[in-house]
């Protein structure tokens, strides 16, 4: 049996969009990590300010903030 991949959310520091974002994620029961693009020169070249970013582990598909939590479990095929 294959384990299933968590979220990922691609964050910085100090950012209270992260953290909107991370509390719809608990809210909506999703399995997410964190990834802090600030640790990887190639992630924050690609990412910028342009955080949160929250990418479908299987697709690798990414949705970019900013976003409502039905668009959100839309994204991530969670039921409401």
């Amino acid at each position: 049996m294959t384990a299933i991949e968590p979220f990922i959310l691609f964050t910085r520091q100090d950012c209270h969009l992260c953290d909107v974002a991370a509390r719809m994620l608990d809210q909506a029961e999703i399995d997410w990590q964190a990834v802090d693009i600030d640790s990887d020169p190639e992630l924050v070249r690609q990412y910028g300010i342009h955080v949160p970013v929250v990418r479908h582990p299987a697709s690798r598909r990414e949705l970019f903030f900013p976003f409502d939590e039905g668009q959100l479990l839309l994204f991530t095929g969670v039921k409401p």
